[in-house]
């Protein structure tokens, strides 16, 4: 028997239960055809010895906008890492203006007014760039804040703008003037001066985030949002850059995009008097191959916990007055989600406040009493805050959370601050959802955080912010579980279980090598372990030394 390849001397983690540890895999068109002794006397045309180095299945981020992330590697890095204080985000936007062309804009990704004191303001960016259109983009991706020159180019004053817009808000300092800071879908007054981005331009940053993101071991991405740029997406027209992206080897992982919901439309009759409703002709979740598919669609219904707009039942504790808003009024959520559950599609919702959370889980009960499907695996993408009366729910309803395990010790500070110490033990919770049955998926929302599984599987079982604060700690959960979470729990969560996520028979052959075992370190040390290699359908796609081919 010739195989493509033979993956051996590994000490590899399987997933399986019937089989947890094999040394030895045969590959042949990307698959795995057996285990150790099941290709005894094959040979291949490619040998990858691991040299005795641990490996697991490849890690699945369920959660990671991929468009955004190559956008950001494109755009000035503001993150606290990168500019520590407001002065450094000052400094680094007057050096980008300084090297940019007169009127062009000047884009900026990741600061976190937490960790700097607050946003900047308009007044300080038009000082810094009085001619240039600047607009910098939160970390948590719900806001930005634009300078004076960004409300011209698009033809608006900024002082003329009232508060509140139609699922966003225009914010103003103390003594009632512009601060330049836009919140959810008030972003839209000045994103389009920059966006869509050029097909080019989105190739280039998706170049950029595949050759990124599989220094990590990532082997699938599930993207939350594509095809509205302003809101969630870079580009109309980013499942074809993908496709572009794939065919030109440009892109080595796999991709499940998520059409946002608000790229949907009614497609009329379709047959038989019903009525369609999602993507030309009727395209739904499931569509593509094991390179590029179709996943579900996505659905924004509040903002965020660090932002103060997450929809809440109750104040933000440094707050009062606050309780963050819906980005849908209720009604059209209802609607939305009827019709993406009618018409088959998996149906992903964006909910961070337990008020969210509560409109989403009507609307998900009535779609489903309406009309009844068969396992649909809708989620919930985050599930911030979640309330002891609403768990039952969440279960009964056969919704999967997807909480980010890297926002622990990344946000977590701020979310303490947000949430106060009466509502921690609520926050993004993981254990629960566990012991109550149900199939948790690892992710981190990168670029948000950084997307380094292994950091956030650190957090997942130490759940500790940066500051050294426990943040729900009795969420934390072993290694072994948020290793599955990463796996299996991932693929399960996109309805890929059965190609993805363990090492058996008939999956695909994604594997992350390892410096060391996952589940051996002590857990204190999960964070040092380095990824040396990630091999993608039986070939190999990053290397630091670590497998001699």
């Amino acid at each position: 028997m010739r195989l493509d390849a033979i993956i051996e001397n590994g000490r590899i983690r399987t997933g399986d239960a019937e089989r947890p540890m094999v040394s030895r895999i045969g590959v042949f068109a990307g698959r795995i055809v057996g285990v150790d002794e099941e290709i005894d006397g094959a040979t291949a045309d490619r040998m990858l010895d691991l040299g005795g180095a641990p490996a697991v299945p490849g890690f699945h981020d369920a959660h990671l906008h991929f468009s955004l992330h190559g956008q950001k590697l494109l755009r000035l890095d503001l993150s606290h890492t990168a500019q520590p204080d407001l002065d450094a985000v000052y400094a680094a936007i007057a050096t980008a203006v300084a090297a940019a062309a007169p009127g062009a804009w000047v884009l900026g990704r990741g600061h976190d007014q937490n960790k700097l004191g607050r946003h900047p303001h308009l007044v300080d960016l038009d000082r810094i760039a009085p001619d240039n259109p600047v607009y910098l983009e939160h970390t948590s991706g719900h806001m930005g804040v634009a300078n004076s020159a960004a409300f011209r180019a698009m033809g608006l004053d900024a002082a003329a703008l009232p508060h509140h817009i139609d699922g966003g808000q225009v914010s103003r300092d103390a003594d009632g003037h512009p601060d330049g800071l836009l919140q959810e879908r008030a972003q839209e007054l000045v994103t389009g001066g920059f966006l869509p981005v050029t097909l080019e331009t989105h190739r280039e940053g998706s170049r950029l985030a595949s050759a990124d993101l599989l220094r990590y071991g990532i082997t699938t991405v599930t993207e939350p949002g594509i095809g509205a740029p302003g809101q969630i997406g870079q580009s109309p027209v980013e499942l074809r850059a993908y496709q572009e992206g794939i065919e030109a080897g440009d892109i080595r992982l796999r991709l499940n995009a998520m059409p946002y919901i608000r790229v949907m439309h009614d497609l009329g009759a379709i047959g038989g008097g019903e009525s369609g409703w999602g993507l030309d002709l009727g395209a739904r979740t499931g569509l593509g191959d094991d390179r590029l598919r179709i996943s579900g669609t996505k659905v924004l219904s509040d903002g965020s916990l660090i932002g103060r707009t997450a929809a809440m039942c109750c104040d933000f504790s440094d707050d009062p007055g606050n309780r963050g808003f819906l980005v849908w009024e209720e009604p059209q959520l209802h609607e939305m989600i009827r019709d993406a559950h009618r018409n088959g599609w998996q149906i992903a919702t964006h909910a961070i406040g337990d008020r969210a959370l509560d409109a989403l889980m009507d609307a998900v009960d009535a779609a489903q009493r309406e009309f009844p499907r068969h396992d649909p695996r809708h989620r919930i993408e985050h599930c911030g805050v979640s309330r002891p009366d609403q768990i039952d729910r969440v279960v009964a309803l056969g919704l999967i959370p997807s909480p980010q395990g890297r926002f622990v010790s990344e946000t977590g500070d701020g979310l303490l601050a947000a949430v106060g110490p009466e509502r921690a033990d609520m926050v993004y919770r993981m254990r629960t959802w566990l012991d109550r049955g149900v199939v948790l998926p690892g992710s981190t929302d990168a670029p948000i955080v950084h997307a380094d599984p292994i950091a956030s599987i650190h957090d997942m079982v130490n759940r500790r912010t940066a500051a050294g604060v426990p943040l729900a700690p009795a969420e934390a959960v072993s290694p072994a579980q948020a290793l599955r979470a990463y796996t299996y729990g991932s693929a399960y969560a996109a309805r890929e279980e059965h190609v993805k996520g363990t090492i058996r028979r008939g999956m695909l052959a994604d594997l992350a090598v390892l410096s060391d075992d996952l589940l051996e370190v002590d857990p204190t040390r999960i964070s040092s372990i380095q990824v040396g290699a990630t091999i993608v359908g039986g070939e190999l796609v990053h290397d630091r030394g670590a497998v001699v081919s």
